[in-house]
Formats: structure tokens, sequence, C-alpha cells
């Protein structure tokens, strides 16, 4: 099973896009908490499941499971708790969560997790996809 990660910053659309195409997902699994902001550009919720539906043959769905909480989000985004702490409480919040019993590995072969981040270093999603990988077995996780 292959789990694929993939940030939208500082990339554009084409190189984006060329991404998802050029590796064999089927599904785009959005992992942020906010998928509607303006900010979030062709990455927006409605016009990125179009695109992926047009441009990679790509189903799409939002997975607020897998998304940190607000108040831990916005603790990391105002600096005010370092990368170590944040990753640390995100891993024990999708633990609490149990995702590893309420998602079903099925759902994610071949599956690519998807954030803002432009490099997976200080991500959500690479903690997502390798805290799956470790409770699921037999995942190999690939960042694009």
């Amino acid at each position: 099973m292959k789990l694929f990660t993939i940030g939208f910053t500082k990339k554009s659309a084409a190189q984006f896009f060329g991404l998802l195409r050029g590796n064999g997902a089927t599904t785009l699994v959005d992992t942020r908490l906010n998928n509607v902001s303006q900010l979030a550009g062709f990455t927006k919720r409605d016009d990125l499941q179009f695109f992926a539906s047009e441009l990679c043959d790509m189903s799409y769905r939002h997975e607020l499971r897998l998304a940190p909480s607000d108040e831990l989000l916005a603790a990391y985004k105002k600096g005010r708790m370092p990368w170590e702490t944040y990753a640390g409480a995100y891993l024990e919040l999708i633990r609490v969560r149990r995702v590893e019993a309420t998602l079903r590995p099925e759902e994610f072969d071949n599956a690519v997790l998807l954030c803002s981040e432009p490099t997976p270093d200080h991500c959500h999603r690479r903690l997502a996809a390798e805290y799956l990988a470790a409770a699921w077995g037999g995942v190999e996780v690939v960042h694009l």
C-alpha cells in the first residue's frame, strides 16, 4: 500500500497537478482544518474537487479526523508553540481520535494526504501518514 503526501504552498497549479497526475494516486484526502480560505487559491474545496477529478481522474474528500484542532494550529502558527510540542500534541490528538481504527486502510491505498505546507518536514500530513503507516503496517509513505 502506498500513501502519498503533498502540500500546495510554493507550487504553481501546473506543478501541483503535475505531481498528482504522475504517481498513480486515486484519491486526494484534504487534511486541512480550513479548506475554503481565499488564501487557498486553486486549492479551495470546491475548486480542488473539480480539478482533482477533471485533471487527475482522482476523487476528493475532506478528512477532518486528520486535521489539527483549531486551538492547536493557532498556537503553532502564532509562534506560541514550537514544532516539537505541536507535533507531540497533534500525534496525541489523532491517537485519542483513534484514527487508525475509525479510518479504513483500503480507503487510503494510493491516496494523497493534502495540506498547505510546501514540504513535509514541519507538517501534520507527514505526522498523520507516519502514524497510519505504523499503525496499519505494510504502508509505504511517499512525499510528493
